[in-house]
């Protein structure tokens, strides 16, 4: 008949203290992980934007976007165009996103969305007819606004038209 032994050993203390460790580190880089996304703050940097403009022979100023770090809902993007010295006190106001402004042709100023996707990116412009609504002559700048954020993204004076 054979001898069997019992073995009530189980495993040895050295891999039992391993085992625990790394159980350890494992549970306390997963609370870790889970909680980073709490401890970050929910404020992203502004958008940053560059435009370039131009003014046309037959009276429209042209306002294209040429860089923007990210796109933008144009509900929350507003525009003024001023006169820079405000003599007359004349100011025009309006959010991207209105029925008379947004990919209208004809109005005195209106936002041109060139891939048509409904958001704000590098490539859309703006059309001002500066003949129009009287920015041909004096000095006009125009101002593109997030009212999100109450920044203003960008800020640039309207070029002399040629007579």
């Amino acid at each position: 008949m054979a001898n069997l032994q019992s073995d009530e050993e189980g495993v040895s203390p050295v891999i039992a203290t391993v085992l625990l460790l790394a159980i350890t580190v494992m549970l306390s880089g997963m609370v870790f992980v889970l909680m980073q996304g709490a401890l970050e703050t929910g404020e992203k940097a502004p958008p940053q934007m560059t435009v370039s403009v131009r003014a046309l022979d037959n009276g429209y100023h042209v306002i294209r976007i040429t860089t923007l770090d990210q796109t933008l809902d144009p509900a929350r993007i507003s525009f003024s165009l001023s006169e820079t010295n405000n003599i007359n006190g004349t100011e025009f106001l309006g959010s991207v996103d209105d029925s008379d402004v947004y990919s209208v042709i004809g109005s005195n100023i209106s936002f041109h969305d060139r891939d048509a996707s409904y958001s704000i990116s590098a490539g859309d412009y703006f059309v001002i007819n500066s003949r129009e609504i009287g920015a041909d002559v004096g000095e006009w700048g125009f101002k593109i606004l997030d009212q999100q954020l109450q920044y203003v993204l960008v800020q640039i004076d309207l070029p002399p038209m040629q007579a």
